[in-house]
């Protein structure tokens, strides 16, 4: 919108450089051109200004496909006035003098004009494509089109329109048919992923398996450690059993060797004692056979007397003195 300010009668106009303008008065074009800045009478003046900017204009709207189901089309179409004068002259930019405000909708016809043209080829192609088709290379299909159909369009260029690009953003069916086309997709990804559960369980218990083989084997080879063990234990009681034994066996025959040989010692020291006592006592009785018995009996007295007591002091009490004297007196009659 162009800038306009007031001064006593006389007004000033400011474009900006994406605004071509154009000021007649009398029928003549006095200024024509972008970013122009001007003093004009309003009474006098007929001033348009034409954007030359690109602009982008959304549309959305509904196509039906040849399986009959409809679709929603979303695309932008981006234009530009290449024309600004032809434009001028074909439609409706023509501003207020005081206020700078277009006094019709010139955008709003420009895109009534491109909407219009881009769903009639949007139309022309859908028709011809089943939905599923649509779905998977529609967006594509459906751009070329609308953009060869706006190339071709003889009203674009007449009225000084230039198209820039096109671009279609979505195809979508119907909220119904959308929720049915996924169910079949989503029962696939559900079952991949129970089938990625499922893997995944398998796996897990499939290592579960194999630690708890692997546990037993390691107590089963250690029960067979432990009975090696043992046996080897009881291998080895058994053989310091034998040893000990067999020590025993070495130690009480030695012990009994030697008793015997000891016993054997005591038996002939003892029979030489004997013979030498033996033979002594022979030869003792062999001395006192031809001596004389009171030789003999003085000779035990003798040996009596060797084997008493010592008598350190004798008391004789008068009891027994008197018995003696009494014995002696009795004897010395005979």
């Amino acid at each position: 919108m162009a800038d306009i300010t007031r001064r006593l009668g006389w007004r000033h106009l400011r474009g900006a450089p994406t605004a071509h303008i154009r000021h007649h008065r009398g029928g003549k074009l006095l200024h024509d051109g972008p970013g122009l800045s001007f003093w004009f009478r309003a009474l006098t003046a007929a001033l348009s200004e034409v954007p030359v900017d690109d602009r982008e204009l959304a549309m959305t709207f509904r196509a039906r496909t040849s399986d009959f189901q409809d679709v929603a089309v979303q695309a932008t179409v981006t234009y530009r006035i290449g024309d600004p004068a032809l434009a001028a002259a074909r439609m409706d930019f023509s501003i207020d003098p005081d206020t700078g405000v277009w006094r019709g909708a010139p955008l709003e016809q420009l895109g009534t004009l491109l909407t219009e043209t881009a769903q009639q080829h949007a139309l022309d192609v859908l028709a011809r494509t089943p939905l599923s088709s649509a779905l998977v290379d529609g967006v594509t299909a459906v751009r070329e089109r609308v953009a060869a159909g706006l190339d071709a369009e003889p009203r674009l260029p007449a009225t000084g329109i230039e198209v820039v690009a096109v671009r279609v953003m979505a195809l979508r069916p119907e909220p119904e048919v959308e929720r049915a086309l996924r169910t079949p997709a989503h029962e696939q990804i559900q079952q991949e992923a129970d089938r990625a559960t499922y893997e995944r369980r398998a796996v897990a218990v499939e290592r579960e398996r194999t630690i708890a083989e692997n546990e037993l084997a390691s107590q089963i080879e250690l029960a067979r450690r432990e009975e090696q063990l043992v046996e080897q234990r009881g291998t080895n009681a058994r053989r310091e059993a034998e040893e000990h034994a067999a020590a025993d066996a070495v130690r009480a025959e030695a012990e009994a060797t030697r008793s015997v040989r000891l016993a054997r010692a005591e038996a002939e020291g003892v029979r030489a004692v004997g013979d030498a006592k033996a033979q002594a006592q022979a030869a003792w009785l062999k001395v006192h056979e031809d001596v004389e018995v009171a030789t003999l009996h003085a000779l035990t007295g003798t040996r009596l007397a060797e084997n008493l007591p010592n008598i350190d002091s004798l008391t004789i009490s008068p009891d027994v003195l008197t018995g003696l004297l009494a014995k002696l007196g009795a004897r010395e009659p005979e």
